[in-house]
């Protein structure tokens, strides 16, 4: 029997799926499960995006053209001309979700042992595909304490090395909410002009900002050509299954080489690309967004007021997102996730998390901390949190016998 190769053997599995047996395990017992653990949202997707989909006229479901159909490039680049970000449409690629542009961009610019710095802790995927692609991870430790923003650029710059090729970045962050301020984003191109570096720019959650406003790292005229956007529609529409996403850059060498890469694979979704034209040409598009967006500072506000409640508890507001990403009076997370499935309920009720250790890559950080997305109703929300004060506080006076119990 042949062996696997090492790289699908060292491609870590997802650290927010993992518990999904025990999840399931507890739904079997009887258990209601609130699961606070991934970034599903739980709106509906806008009905003009359902309608676009539902409407077609097409009766041979054809390759639609490798870079995406030209009418959703126009229509994308009049979203971005919205939020003062200006991109041509062959400045634009379609990619099947978020996730394919990522491994993209990271082959597009990387070699084999070439090193991505990435703020830690970071969306766990980006691990994956580094190495998929053979590039080793250099992290920069943030910390709950400083909510979870940058250090000084001459910490950062201790980590460039002449194998840096590139700085990695979700803004506003997944898992910790973070936003970065322009004094921040201002670090990053510093040292990207400095060290001849690639900027690549997660931003994903651009309209999830409740706190100031977003800045795009496109808006830094100086490193246009070195910069690198990775967007989805993913959270914005509430439309994750549609597998949308774009990846975006001023260098034209760089769009050539992503244009071939999209070439091998072909083709991204008709229908997907359908939905989003009709969205976005809807009149109401903007509206829809900002009333989701406000339903979500809303919840923002919820959690963190019921969280910071709890003794114990580290966690700056985030300014962003909808994660929150505390830091608990305990040692294990993940054992302490692994017990609320398996061993806890408060009338029947308990709660899913998603442990801190996976979303960092420097060993034995993030032990003692989590990531919750406030993905649910707020009157949901607070029954959530009550459950997981109650846990938490029963955890702990059980903590120290049942620490390996669960591994």
């Amino acid at each position: 029997m042949p062996n696997i190769s090492m790289r699908a053997k060292e491609t870590p599995s997802s650290p927010i799926r993992k518990l999904a047996p025990l999840c399931v395990q507890a739904e079997q017992a009887g258990k209601t499960v609130y699961r606070l653990n991934i970034g599903q949202p739980d709106l509906a997707t806008p009905q003009s995006f359902m309608d676009g989909v539902r409407k077609s006229t097409i009766e041979v479901l054809s390759y639609s053209p490798s870079q995406g159909l030209p009418e959703t490039l126009l229509s994308l680049c009049r979203y971005y001309a919205e939020h003062d970000i200006k991109l041509t449409e062959d400045e634009i690629i379609i990619t099947i979700g978020g996730s394919e542009a990522f491994m993209f961009a990271m082959k597009a610019v990387m070699d084999p042992g070439d090193e991505v710095i990435i703020p830690e802790p970071f969306y766990p995927n980006y691990r994956g595909y580094a190495r998929l692609v053979d590039v080793t991870v250099v992290p920069i430790t943030t910390y709950a304490e400083d909510g979870f923003h940058l250090p000084p650029p001459v910490e950062m710059e201790k980590k460039i090395t002449s194998r840096t090729k590139a700085i990695l970045f979700s803004n506003p962050g997944n898992p910790t909410g973070v936003t970065y301020s322009e004094k921040e984003l201002a670090h990053f191109v510093y040292l990207a002009e400095k060290y001849d570096l690639f900027l690549i720019s997660d931003e994903v959650y651009r309209e999830f900002v409740y706190d100031g406003a977003h800045m795009s790292i496109l808006a830094f005229d100086s490193v246009s050509d070195r910069t690198i956007l990775v967007d989805s529609i993913s959270k914005r529409i509430s439309a994750c299954g549609a597998r949308i996403g774009m990846v975006a850059s001023h260098n034209r060498e760089v769009m050539e080489a992503l244009l071939k890469m999209a070439q091998g694979r072909l083709s991204p979704p008709t229908f997907g690309q359908l939905g989003l034209n009709s969205f976005l040409s809807s009149p109401y598009n903007r509206t829809e967004v900002a009333a989701m967006i406000e339903q979500f500072h809303r919840r923002r506000d919820t959690v963190y007021s019921e969280i910071s409640d709890i003794p114990g508890i580290v966690c700056k507001k985030p300014e962003g997102a909808f994660y929150l990403f505390p830091k608990l009076p305990i040692d294990d997370s993940e054992d302490f996730a692994r017990w609320l499935l398996a061993e806890f309920d408060d009338k029947g009720e308990t709660v899913m998390i998603a442990p801190g250790s996976g979303f960092y890559h420097t060993p034995g950080k993030g032990s003692d901390e989590i990531r919750l997305a406030y993905v649910l109703d707020e009157d949901v929300l607070v029954r959530a949190i009550e459950v997981f004060r109650c846990g938490l506080a029963e955890y702990q006076k059980l903590r120290s016998p049942l620490k390996t119990i669960y591994r």
